[in-house]
């Protein structure tokens, strides 16, 4: 709050907007609903930003020691997730019933399956279906979710990558996963225990009375409450111009999660993932110890920091362990287990990750001699944004309103603005003009993170990405060493350094 406030002020800050708007003040603008996402803004004293990387010059590790063949565009980036192959270390973000990642949908699952990783989606997508056909409670037919599995498949290989279809308890009521299994041969299902950025289910908002009252007659809560003659007319006069519709918060028993996941296998899922929040270190154990017993696959860890739209802020900045410390509470539980020898699911970091380094660094974090533990990181905002931008600026070029400093370097023609276009021309032929924009900015994003991690591997002369470990890291603060046992750089290699300079 200002020091000093006074009644003249013509600024709408935290707190007259919360005066005049109430509850609508824990969210991002209503107003750009769909068309936006949001992020923590909190510094949390510890970041990815906080570590280097060593870099090396004697000889090289993962391929022969050759000048000529150890070329960084030779780096294996290939990576294995939960038995699935994945060209890069990276799996895109749920993407669920959010007007978002709705829109957005097309773009982020098809540069996904050109790029050769998985993609996810989200929560509640056949629950707000509106052509969905439900019968007796289960899911019968959803258009919407069909829709976004058709996508991702028309341009997959078949060998890289996947598709998985996120449940929570909603979609579990509704029988979305034994439908995503039967009906469209999908092959992971992942659980959902909470949100990355929330830990309290999954929020939308709805502009239309009639989806408001349906989404209540499926089960959801639904604020205000559509049904009531008050609220409508409030609606009608413009007075309530949106609804919240939220999940459930799951709970669930020992026993009642491994009889789930047996009963999953026993219905067709090749692939059981589970998808949980930044929890409290009790429960992160808790939920590894679950994961252990049940053989899960992979389990992704999401750190608070962002969501696709309609996280509570406050929730968002203050609620929830931050990314890197709650990758190193996972590291110790993964630690004991494995020394328990308990099985040990294939780990994925969430929260946050934008670009390459810090993909690099939490799995080089998480190797601690053999291979890494964490195989790959998940990109959700930042994919959003990458197929936004490279829509937005094409429609831009139709309404001819393209910003001067952008066409003086990149021309008017969308075509020339993606310059491995030529390249997936001759590898799609004429399927490349089913393409999206928004896909063509998700795959140039993936490919800046590709060739970024090749580049930062070669550096450290290690040309298999399962070789970086934390030898190859340092910390910059003393709270980051602290935290993760990453050695400050003044304390690096110390011993090494005094046995090369003394042993002749």
């Amino acid at each position: 709050m200002c020091p000093i406030c006074i009644e003249e002020c013509p600024f709408i800050c935290e707190i007259a907007l919360s005066a005049f708007r109430g509850r609508e003040a824990l969210y991002p603008a209503p107003f750009q609903f769909g068309r936006s996402t949001a992020g923590a803004v909190k510094d949390y004293g510890l970041d990815w930003s906080h570590f280097n990387f060593h870099c090396e010059v004697r000889g090289v590790k993962g391929i022969e020691a050759d000048p000529d063949k150890a070329l960084f565009p030779n780096v294996d980036l290939e990576t294995n997730i939960g038995g699935i192959k994945v060209k890069i270390p990276i799996v895109s973000g749920a993407l669920g019933s959010t007007a978002i990642a709705s829109r957005y949908w097309r773009s982020v699952a098809v540069g996904c399956a050109l790029t050769g990783t998985i993609v996810t989606v989200g929560e509640n997508v056949c629950g707000m279906d509106p052509e969905a056909e439900i019968s007796q409670g289960k899911i019968v037919e959803s258009p919407d979710l069909k829709s976004r599995v058709e996508a991702f498949r028309e341009f997959w290989d078949g060998k890289y990558g996947g598709i998985a279809v996120q449940t929570n308890i909603e979609d579990q009521r509704l029988g979305v996963d034994v439908y995503a299994i039967t009906k469209l041969e999908v092959d992971i299902i992942e659980r959902k225990w909470g949100q990355g950025a929330k830990a309290i289910g999954g929020e939308v908002r709805v502009y239309d009375l009639d989806k408001a009252i349906m989404l209540k007659k499926r089960g959801y809560l639904v604020i205000p409450d559509p049904e009531d003659p008050e609220v409508q007319a409030a609606f009608k006069s413009s007075f309530i111009k949106s609804f919240e519709r939220h999940s459930r918060v799951g709970i669930t028993s020992k026993e009642e999660f491994l009889e789930d996941i047996d009963k999953l296998r026993e219905q067709g899922a090749k692939y059981v993932s589970l998808k949980t929040g930044a929890y409290r270190p009790t429960a992160t154990a808790y939920t590894l110890k679950l994961a252990s017993e049940a053989k899960i696959d992979y389990i992704t860890f999401d750190g608070c920091e962002g969501g696709t739209g309609m996280s509570p802020v406050p929730m968002m900045d203050e609620m929830g362990i931050p990314t890197v410390y709650l990758e190193t509470h996972v590291l110790k539980a993964v630690q004991i287990l494995e020394r328990k020898g308990r099985h040990v699911p294939d780990i994925v970091m969430a929260g946050g990750f934008i670009n390459e380094t810090q993909v690099l660094k939490a799995i080089a974090l998480s190797n601690f001699g053999e291979e890494p533990y964490v195989k790959a990181t998940v990109i959700g905002r930042a994919l959003l944004t990458a197929a936004m931008k490279a829509e937005y600026f094409t429609r831009l070029v139709k309404e001819k309103n393209l910003p001067k400093q952008f066409t003086a370097v990149y021309g008017e023609e969308p075509e020339k603005f993606y310059p491995f276009l030529p390249e997936l021309k001759t590898s799609l032929g004429n399927r490349v003009s089913r393409v999206p924009w928004g896909a063509l900015g998700v795959y140039g994003y993936m490919e800046r993170i590709k060739v970024g991690l090749q580049q930062l591997l070669a550096g450290m002369r290690k040309f298999k990405l399962s070789l970086a470990s934390r030898e190859d890291l340092f910390a910059l603060t003393e709270r980051a060493a602290k935290a993760t046992g990453i050695p400050l750089a003044e304390e690096s290699e110390a011993e090494e350094v005094e046995a090369i300079l003394l042993n002749d």
